[in-house]
């Protein structure tokens, strides 16, 4: 099978190329910042923006939400099954 990623460059207008799964945590940001987290099982959702602000939003089961994010907290959170849409 041809890997059409192959010779294309990363881009933040481009699809994420990995999901990662995220363990919300409120000291350690992100291995790779988020282009946008999917959830799940919906509920609250804490998260440090890559412009350093703290949102928290509540969101349905199997949403994404499009917004760059450095560091899922634990407090605040209640949502589970969390990925990072990532450029890895």
């Amino acid at each position: 099978m041809s890997n059409p990623f192959a010779n294309r460059t990363l881009s933040l207008s481009g699809p994420a190329t990995d999901i990662m799964p995220v363990t919300p945590n409120n000291s350690v940001d992100l291995v790779h910042v988020a282009l946008a987290l999917y959830v799940e099982t919906g509920g609250a959702l804490s998260f440090v923006t890559v412009a350093g602000a703290t949102r928290t939003v509540v969101v349905a089961n199997n949403s994404i939400l499009p917004v760059g994010a450095s560091r899922v907290l634990s407090t605040g959170t209640t949502a589970t099954g969390i990925h990072a849409l990532v450029l890895a």
